[in-house]
């Protein structure tokens, strides 16, 4: 696993758009077994594509392994047992951790004025010690759109985008994060048909 002081993302930060800090909810029809059912949060959108973290795929490690892997270690059980994410099919070597409130990391990239991602050890640590952020979601891998990908996909009713709620990236139980964000803008995706199109 990969944790260090670089960028959180080594594609080019530009001016972000609409779709940064929005989450991209998978609809039924969506059949890549990477994004089926899948919601993930928009990190950076710009003309040089997307990057994203998948915030309802748990993996088969626990905090517990992913400290131990970098020679730290915790005697909280509750951080030990804290599940971890798959936060997409790319580098799944990686970390990430999405969290609330920024903080001083050594490597972070600020979303919006409430959520970052932090790639560096540091923040590993101080979550090892009971000193972490208040909220933090730790992921592995990350979801990359090339440019003008996620727009195509969506023309194509293949996701649908509503605005990040704290409480959905947080406190939701995983399996329940796919309905409760495509909630918030209204939709019922149990009464969509998967199959798509025309007539």
């Amino acid at each position: 696993m990969v944790w260090g002081t670089g960028a959180p993302y080594n594609g080019a930060m530009h001016e972000t758009s609409t779709l940064s800090n929005q989450l991209l909810i998978a609809m039924p029809g969506l059949r890549d077994p990477n994004f089926a059912r899948g919601v993930a949060l928009v990190c950076q959108h710009g003309e040089d594509g997307a990057m994203g973290i998948m915030i309802n795929r748990l993996s088969d490690y626990r905090l517990g392994d992913v400290l131990a892997q970098m020679n730290l270690r915790s005697d909280l059980p509750d951080v030990v047992d804290s599940p971890v994410l798959v936060g997409g099919p790319v580098q799944p070597e990686r970390g990430f951790v999405l969290h609330t409130p920024h903080g001083g990391w050594d490597s972070s990239f600020r979303i919006s004025d409430l959520i970052s991602v932090t790639t560096s050890r540091d923040i590993l640590a101080a979550i090892a010690a009971g000193n972490g952020p208040q909220n933090a979601i730790v992921a592995l891998g990350y979801s990359g759109w090339s440019p003008g990908q996620i727009e195509h996909e969506m023309r194509e009713n293949a996701w649908l985008t509503a605005p990040v709620d704290s409480t959905i990236l947080f406190h939701t139980p995983l399996d329940e994060r796919w309905r409760a964000s495509a909630a918030l803008v209204g939709v019922n995706l149990e009464q969509i048909s998967p199959y798509a199109g025309n007539a």
